[in-house]
């Protein structure tokens, strides 16, 4: 039996319990606290729901509250049980649950067109461009020929749209961080072959680590303060129903959603996972790919009791990390490309049995304080549908752009455009993708545009790494395994028309134009 002593210092949530926890149990006096907890958190949410006028948006607020407040006690829950995923309880999906994309009928142009008008985009658009120096959503990023973003995602599906004679709808899931502009930029989409829809997800309090009080001193409070936080994409399904665009697409005779990332651009529309769907009767299929070196903390799926299951790297015991890192025993991950469908979602919703798995983000505050942002991730959900299952795909349907590493490889000749879609290059021999290390230099998109004249030609291209001060003059050739490395003070000019394959550049080159 363990002991506590609890001091004038301590939280208002915790000296509530001195009285009650002399001589309990660890988990015992876990209990006790998530129990305090969770009332002291339900009524710091009345306060701050009663502070907003009766109408709308107070009943939308409360909404909201009342889907934090449930996954608020969950994380208590999970954290008196110590709930831990059993590592002996993991094994290998069984063929039904991850169908090679090979195996799929290929879809007969006839039943294109009438499998497409039951379909729905989503791109999830909650996020900023922050981590790679930009403003606002990350959705408005220039990646290729001064298209964004967003630009390819609607000529894709305008395209889609115009040569089946179709009416496909997009879809953007915002952030409150990213609505405002977003609404904005698809202004100048009107007129186009493309119907586009937004919705917010939700906005949630942060906590005080030590408290474990909400942040925010009112629902109204300005987002820059930072004490709101969109939670997850695993917001998708509660959010959707709020804003009413469920039952709308439902109403509409839209069978299927397709879920992906905005940043990924390998996630197009595919008529063939269309077709397997209505076959197989299906109501979530999630896309997964062969994991490489550079994916071992992806996501994986997994069979769980019978059942298949995403098991997040967040999930696993520290003595298993290694294990989980495994290419061998883990061979593929988590797109977060998503085929569900619409009614399902209703259903599961109505049943109220989504608990999805609390991811514990653990952030400092403006204010230096620690904060615990409770979020979920969609693919989280995949337990909770019928007949779900993988469908393990090529790997160019994952094509992310998360730094400018990977931005590099979709602005060279590695890829054209082809209707806003990317197309690997036919003159490259091998189906893989190079690996692209570049230095801080590099980080900013602006810093990373300075130092490229030109698009690199990068077609014979294995492995590159920059590191340091590094300026690319036009038309230079990469090919084989390049490193460039630039010491501190020192300066590397690549000069325009060169070709470096199987190199290795060190020290101080400036090329002056005359």
């Amino acid at each position: 039996m363990s002991s506590f002593s609890l001091d004038s210092t301590e939280s208002p949530v915790t000296a509530l319990l001195s009285d009650r926890v002399r001589s309990l149990s660890m988990q015992g006096f876990e209990e006790v606290k998530g129990s305090v907890a969770a009332k002291t958190m339900r009524a710091e949410l009345a306060k701050l729901i009663n502070m907003l006028p009766d109408g709308d948006r107070r009943e939308m607020f409360r909404t909201e509250m009342d889907n934090f407040y449930m996954l608020f006690t969950r994380y208590l829950a999970d954290r008196a049980k110590g709930h831990k995923i059993d590592w002996n309880k993991i094994k290998s999906p069984n063929p039904e649950q991850i169908v090679p994309y090979a195996k799929l009928p290929a879809c007969p142009g006839t039943d294109e067109a009438r499998l497409l008008s039951k379909l729905a985009v989503l791109k999830l658009n909650g996020g900023l461009g922050t981590t790679m120096g930009c403003v606002g959503p990350k959705s408005a990023i220039e990646v290729r020929d001064g298209l964004t973003f967003l630009d390819l995602t609607v000529r894709q599906i305008e395209y889609l749209n115009m040569s089946c004679k179709v009416n496909v709808p997009l879809i953007l899931m915002n952030s409150f961080n990213t609505d405002d502009e977003t609404k904005r930029i698809v202004q100048k989409y009107m007129g186009h072959q493309l119907s586009i829809l937004t919705f917010n997800q939700s906005r949630f309090p942060r906590i005080s680590k030590d408290s474990l009080l909400p942040c925010p001193n009112h629902p109204d409070e300005d987002a820059a303060l930072g004490n709101y936080y969109p939670p997850g994409h695993g917001d998708l399904f509660e959010s959707l129903e709020n804003s009413g665009l469920l039952d709308q697409l439902i109403a509409q005779g839209k069978e299927w959603i397709f879920v992906s990332n905005v940043d990924n651009l390998g996630a197009t529309v595919d008529t063939r996972i269309l077709k397997h769907l209505e076959e197989s009767g299906a109501t979530y299929v999630m896309e997964v790919t062969n994991k490489t070196k550079q994916d071992i903390k992806g996501g994986t799926l997994i069979d769980y009791d019978g059942h298949v299951r995403l098991l997040e790297v967040a999930q696993v015991p520290a003595e298993h990390l290694d294990d989980f890192k495994s290419i061998k025993m883990f061979k593929i991950f988590n797109t977060n490309n998503l085929w569900i469908n619409l009614k399902a979602i209703k259903k599961v919703l109505s049943e109220r049995e989504m608990n999805l798995d609390v991811i514990v983000n653990v952030k400092t505050a403006k204010s230096g304080e620690k904060v615990i942002q409770l979020e979920t991730a969609v693919g989280a959900a995949i337990r909770f549908f019928d007949n779900a299952h993988g469908i393990n795909v090529p790997r160019s349907r994952f094509l992310p752009v998360k730094s400018t590493s990977d931005l590099f490889l979709v602005t060279s000749d590695l890829y054209s455009l082809d209707h806003g879609q990317l197309v690997m290059n036919p003159d490259r021999l091998f189906g893989t993708i190079p690996i692209v290390k570049l230095g801080d230099h590099f980080k900013k998109v602006n810093d990373y545009q300075a130092r490229f004249k030109g698009r690199p030609r990068i077609i014979d291209l294995d492995h590159l790494t920059v590191s340091g001060s590094v300026r690319f003059g036009s038309d230079v050739t990469l090919g084989g395994t390049v490193i460039i490395v630039a010491s501190e003070g020192d300066h590397i000019d690549i000069p325009s028309g060169s070709r470096l394959e199987d190199k290795v550049v060190t020290g101080n080159l400036r090329v002056l134009d005359h």
